[in-house]
């Protein structure tokens, strides 16, 4: 009795063969929600509580999500395989090493040490995958139709290596960030200008990969929290990344917050850009100290608290009805 029921329950939750890569992107935006409310703390005098809660939870995500991942690398490699080559989902792999740059700074707080380590095998694996996948791009013979925002998830993950680690001691961190910026900046400008162009000139893209257009405003917040990290102040220039990526977010929050778009795992491609959006707004927002820019960080945080939110719960509920790891 006891086999049946548990071969029941695996029936209806499902198969970890069947776990996407793209679900990585939940540690990603968690890790943004922590972060955030970390900057919150300083300019509303929220809490730290709130921000360490978020960020143990962002901690177990990663670590539930990577031994369900690696059992689907050991018991099914070629479906692996196939994620990781397709044109399109073989992006998505960057939501893992994005998500290990995160973490460093969510436990790092905590021991610098232990941050330091997590930030150093974060920024070796973001480099070599975005290697990988612009090495991969230049074979040729490209689909118009494969040129989707999900293409910055490898390019905007170098920046994120000057976001996480602007201000690592070692003597070769400073280049090392330098050299990130200096990646990610460039691709994501050219990618950003292919994947306008397709959106603009051919069909529209699947109704399933309609939330990740809000991935195109990362490269401009993500860029501001890099350089500003980098840069350790405030100019014009990381202003007009700002505020770009703030206009190009309410451009896209009517395409993309629709009822009509099923929920699945490629929701979540909309958590981080909304996080990095969240934690520029604050930051910019002590920088000026304008009552109306720190009412609109007030505004951006709490929808990137009510999107999560919502994300979380449909996600634990798409899990135990059986839709989320279904073939």
């Amino acid at each position: 009795m006891q086999t049946i029921t548990a071969v029941q329950k695996q029936k209806s939750i499902g198969s970890v063969q069947f776990l996407p890569v793209n679900l990585f992107a939940s540690v990603m935006g968690i890790s943004g929600l922590a972060l955030a409310w970390r900057q919150a703390s300083k300019l509303f005098g929220a809490s730290l509580l709130i921000a360490d809660m978020i960020g143990i939870i962002a901690v177990l995500a990663f670590i539930v999500l990577s031994i369900a991942y690696i059992s689907k690398w050991v018991l099914y490699p070629h479906k692996v395989k196939a994620e990781f080559t397709h044109p399109i989902m073989g992006n998505f792999f960057g939501t893992i090493t994005i998500a290990i740059l995160l973490l460093s700074s969510v436990v790092g707080t905590y021991s610098h040490i232990v941050g330091q380590v997590v930030w150093v095998i974060g920024t070796v694996t973001t480099l070599v995958l975005c290697f990988i996948i612009v090495t991969r791009l230049l074979n040729g013979n490209i689909e118009h139709g494969h040129a989707v925002p999900a293409w910055l998830i490898p390019g905007v993950g170098t920046l994120d290596i000057a976001v996480a680690g602007g201000t690592m001691p070692f003597p070769w961190a400073h280049e090392v960030n330098l050299i990130s910026l200096a990646i990610g900046g460039i691709v994501a400008l050219i990618f950003l200008t292919m994947i306008l162009s397709r959106l603009i000139h051919h069909a529209p893209m699947h109704t399933g990969l309609t939330p990740s257009m809000l991935i195109m405003i990362a490269p401009f917040e993500v860029g501001f929290l890099g350089y500003v990290n980098f840069e350790q102040r405030i100019d014009q220039f990381a202003s007009i990344l700002y505020y770009f990526g703030l206009f190009l977010f309410i451009v896209l929050f009517f395409k993309v917050f629709k009822k009509s778009i099923p929920f699945g795992a490629s929701w979540w491609g909309v958590s981080f850009p909304l996080a990095a959006l969240s934690n520029a707004a604050l930051q910019y927002a002590m920088f000026v100290n304008s009552w109306l820019l720190i009412a609109v960080s007030a505004v951006i945080l709490v929808v990137l608290n009510i999107v999560l939110l919502v994300l979380f719960i449909r996600t634990l509920k798409a899990l135990f009805n059986g839709n989320l790891l279904k073939g």
